[in-house]
């Protein structure tokens, strides 16, 4: 069985012992919910640290269920009701419908509910109520300690045991686990009451739990004026921090507000700009108070940067020790592998210092509010991108569109970085400088306004100009997957529209790979909508059939794989063969290989009949590539939260990207040696661009 958390498992350092058990420092002993399969331990557990001894349920699919009964009597040991496709009700992994089940049912996602965020004062936060502890031993294990128990009395869930059935069990809570973690519940894992707890810490992913960082501080003497805030208001005292152009070391824990103007962090010799959020356009109390950490070199119209977003409520650790921060921000070698704890706090930066003597200074950059910067910066880049697409922000006029895309064609029967295949025509394979900057756009799925957003950010466009960065889409940028959209297709139109333009603009900069959803194919669907059916119909009815024709002939000339030193990209993922990259760029003549590239999905638990490691790495030495080559693919969301996924399904640089996520895009961009997910805030840039051409 694939196990999604190998490798991204790490023991939690701080701990306190609660009669006998090692549980994390931070964490409240009532907080505790133990689950995990049957025969993992759970009872003996929970009697050990003298917990509720009867055994509770959990319908995770059930509205509100974060409100059960069940909860109220805490730590407590529960067994989670899952849906599984096919079946209408929630199951145990004990219940007989699922054990019977050959090959097991694939948990639906999509069924789980998701307790809600916090967003008013007061209002309850249930996804930091709990802390759910998820007991699963190797199958091994818990095979055999369900063997020995057998002679002790009769467990129904015990019946027709195999190492088959507890290793099918385990994957489910496996899955779980990290389903929970994502959807940004409070969630450890432990493989055994004698082993460490260990927390989820994806590569790339900047957050970790608040609870499993730091170790509370003293309480303040009641002497004190902080002592009597402590017991009056239960929550420790942090010293505000009042920031001018003058240095200030920090010793101790500080808390910065959000006042709308940035300020310069130096960690040693290193220095980290940082920059409240300010999305332009969105509605004032949806608005969230994140913050953007980014070198102080930024970006120019030469050279684009990377950043880091902090989100409210998100806690990172900056230091040397994270690979992908160390090179992001090109750390120095005075900072120390874990220099200092940020918490976004309601808006507010709270800075902690982790590593004792070393150096950590804070100071004000200016005195101007980053607000009134970022208007006349984003202005004067909508602006840009207005004159671009040369006409009133919406779908082109038949005319104009049938001029456009036949222009765009006639650049595509020539296309730059393409080796021509047998029949001297552009061939599958886009071979790409390694000079250039690939900013990598995932599925945008008809999101208009979240390719806006990448457009007018970081110096996007001048560097287009400049030819010092290349944008890369993935395919699938038509077809939205909102369900009251889905049969719509003037958001479509519009996004390729867009697309075009840019391509005539940046011929040598812009290119785009063919996904699955670039078809009228009758298999094309997402909800029983047959959206390649659909689409053309859409177009034939609005734009006639000539611009039917010339889409289809733009499909077709389409490039499959992006190759460079250093990456490989296409729409799905590799193929499950040996190629070659004459076959990559005679594409046209092996047809099921293209099938492949567009439609293939990675190996899970429930679907073994995807790609996996061996076949990431066949591709690479197909292809003369290195192992740190990164192979960057779409298609494949891994859950509705995220919009990255580094070294997916535990393949080292392996990454997914997807660019359509309601609360705004995330692209991969190379920065010096590495490549970084970028994630932007959603805003309505498609009304704002119309007012300013209007």
């Amino acid at each position: 069985m694939i196990d999604p958390l190998k490798k991204i498992l790490e023991p939690i350092k701080e701990l306190q012992t609660i009669r006998g058990i090692d549980l994390p420092i931070g964490l409240e002993y009532l907080q505790l919910v133990v689950t995990g399969p049957p025969g993992a331990g759970k009872s003996y557990y929970i009697e050990q640290i003298r917990g509720w001894p009867n055994e509770g349920y959990l319908d995770l699919t059930q509205k509100n269920w974060w409100k059960n009964q069940t909860l109220m009597f805490r730590p407590r040991e529960v067994h989670l009701g899952l849906p599984f496709r096919g079946f209408s009700e929630a199951l145990t992994v004990f219940d007989k419908e699922y054990l019977r089940c050959q090959p097991p049912p694939e948990i639906d996602f999509q069924r789980v509910k998701i307790p809600p965020e916090k967003r008013f004062f007061f209002q309850t936060d249930w996804r930091h109520r709990y802390i759910f502890e998820f007991l699963i031993p190797s199958a091994a294990t818990i095979y055999e300690q369900r063997l020995a128990r057998q002679d002790q009395g009769y467990f129904p869930v015990d019946d027709n045991l195999s190492l088959e059935m507890v290793r099918q069990q385990v994957a489910v809570y496996r899955e779980m686990a990290l389903y929970l973690h994502r959807a940004g519940l409070n969630v450890y894992v432990r493989k055994g009451i004698d082993h460490p707890p260990m927390i989820i810490v994806e590569k790339g992913v900047a957050s970790v739990p608040r609870w499993s960082l730091d170790s509370s501080p003293q309480r303040p003497s009641l002497r004190t004026r902080a002592g009597w805030r402590w017991l009056l208001r239960h929550h420790y005292p942090i010293r505000w921090l009042t920031l001018d152009t003058t240095p200030q070391t920090l010793r101790e824990p500080g808390r910065i507000a959000h006042d709308g103007k940035s300020f310069e962090l130096h960690l040693g010799s290193t220095q980290l700009r940082f920059q409240p959020e300010i999305p332009i356009g969105g509605k004032k109390g949806r608005s969230t108070k994140n913050w953007v950490i980014q070198s102080h070199r930024g970006c120019s119209e030469t050279t684009m940067g990377g950043f880091l977003r902090i989100r409210v409520g998100e806690t990172i650790v900056i230091g040397r020790s994270h690979k992908e921060f160390r090179q992001l921000f090109q750390l120095s070698a005075d900072v120390a592998e874990r220099h200092i704890s940020i918490t976004n706090r309601r808006g507010d930066l709270i800075l902690s210092p982790l590593a004792g003597s070393s150096d950590i200074r804070v100071q004000r950059l200016d005195d101007l509010d980053y607000r009134e910067q970022v208007a006349r910066g984003r202005h004067k880049a909508l602006l840009a991108i207005g004159r671009l697409y040369g006409g009133p922000f919406k779908p082109l006029p038949t005319d104009k569109a049938l001029a456009t895309i036949r222009a765009v064609n006639s650049l595509m029967e020539d296309e730059a970085y393409r080796p021509r295949n047998h029949q001297g025509s552009p061939g599958g394979l886009l071979e790409l400088p390694v000079e250039a900057i690939p900013v990598i756009v995932g599925d945008l799925h008809a999101q208009v306004d979240n390719l806006l957003k990448i457009l007018s950010e970081n110096c996007l466009l001048d560097c287009l100009r400049s030819k010092t960065a290349l944008l890369l889409f993935l395919g699938d940028a038509v077809h939205s997957e909102q369900f009251h959209e889905m049969a719509r297709f003037d958001s479509s139109m519009l996004i390729m529209d867009l697309i075009f333009r840019l391509k005539l603009s940046f011929p040598d900069a812009v290119f785009y790979l063919r996904g699955n959803h670039d078809s009228f194919d009758a298999e094309i669907s997402k909800n029983g909508v047959l959206q390649g059916v659909l689409w053309r119909e859409a177009l034939l009815g609005q734009r006639g059939a000539a611009y039917v024709e010339e889409m289809q002939r733009f499909y077709d000339l389409l490039p499959y794989v992006a190759v460079s030193e250093n990456f490989i990209a296409c729409h799905a993922g590799p193929p499950r063969e040996e190629i070659s990259r004459e076959d990559l760029i005679n594409l046209a003549g092996h047809p099921e290989l293209a099938a492949e590239l567009v439609s293939t999905r990675m190996k899970r638990p429930h679907f073994l009949a995807g790609y996996g490691k061996g076949d990431v790495k066949r591709l690479r030495r197909s292809l003369h590539l290195t192992p740190k080559a990164r192979l960057i693919v779409g298609h494949t969301p891994l859950d509705p939260f995220g919009s990255f996924w580094l070294h997916a399904g535990s393949i080292k640089n392996h990454h997914i990207i997807y660019s359509a996520h309601n609360d705004g895009p995330s692209v991969i961009i190379r920065t010096g040696d590495t490549f970084n997910p970028i994630s932007y805030p959603a805003e309505p840039l498609g009304e704002i661009i119309g007012e300013l051409l209007d």
